[in-house]
């Protein structure tokens, strides 16, 4: 299992990108130039969104970076699931609202077909619906269209990196709704102490070799941990983990955002 990541948002014009890291982490890394995310080969990216003119506009954004290159623009959800058949891009930028298969359903059927390959949602809605639906989905992040272009290109970065991008109005969307939810929240098999441990570490961003150390256990215990709590909170990623923290009271925005 991957090490695990810590949480922060995205304010604008921020030069180092705000994240949950490390699910993915294959193909980039960290650089040291302000934070910015650096790639040693092209980000290879699709582009979903109804709307020619913009998706266009977003495309010719894309193809100005020296590390990023477009390998499609479908209009459609049902088109995005089809080329990703076809075809597998390093990120996909997908929009919710499009005619035939909206961007959530096909956001979840391309996460069954292509479950490395992170989506970041893009998209002016910031209603509920829109937001848990979209997250439940699978998505890795969630950007804004009113973004600036160097917003959407380190975002892109970082979910190629491995980390999961939140806006700061999405973000407090979310624990407003958990924290209303927390009195009812409940599990079929509560975690014990040491999974809480686990849990809380997880989400500051400490590895699982940190962890290891930290706790006096080793590696594989750590991952038993992290396969236990996946499991007992019914969820599939660390994004909800992180999340189910916050929730909980194990881990506050200013601990995600202090390392």
């Amino acid at each position: 299992m991957a090490d695990a990541p810590k949480l922060r948002t995205l304010p604008l014009n921020d030069p180092s990108p705000p994240s949950i890291a490390g699910e993915r982490g294959g193909r980039g890394r960290v650089g040291e130039d302000k934070g910015d995310y650096l790639t040693s080969e092209n980000i290879r990216i699709l582009i979903a969104d109804d709307q020619p003119l913009f998706a266009g506009g977003i495309s010719r954004i894309l193809a100005a970076q020296p590390d990023m290159e477009v390998v499609g623009e479908v209009h459609n959800g049902k088109e995005a699931v089809e080329f990703c058949r076809e075809r597998v891009p390093d990120v996909i930028l997908m929009d919710l609202s499009m005619p035939v298969m909206d961007g959530v359903a096909a956001t979840r059927e391309i996460r069954d077909i292509l479950p490395g390959t992170p989506i970041l949602i893009l998209t002016m809605h910031t209603d509920d619906d829109h937001v848990f639906r979209g997250i439940k989905a699978g998505a890795r992040g969630y950007v804004l269209k009113d973004c600036t272009p160097d917003d959407l290109t380190r975002a892109i970065r970082a979910v190629n990196a491995g980390d999961t991008i939140m806006a700061p109005e999405i973000a407090r969307k979310l624990l407003t709704t958990f924290e209303s939810e927390k009195k009812t929240a409940s599990l079929s098999a509560p975690l014990t102490n040491r999974e809480m441990e686990v849990l809380a570490s997880l989400s500051r961003g400490r590895s699982n070799k940190e962890i290891a150390k930290d706790l006096g256990i080793s590696e594989k215990t750590v991952r038993n941990h992290a396969s236990n709590i996946y499991r007992k909170l019914h969820i599939f990623d660390r994004t909800q983990a992180v999340l189910y923290a916050i929730r909980e009271g194990l881990v506050s925005l200013d601990d995600l955002g202090s390392r």
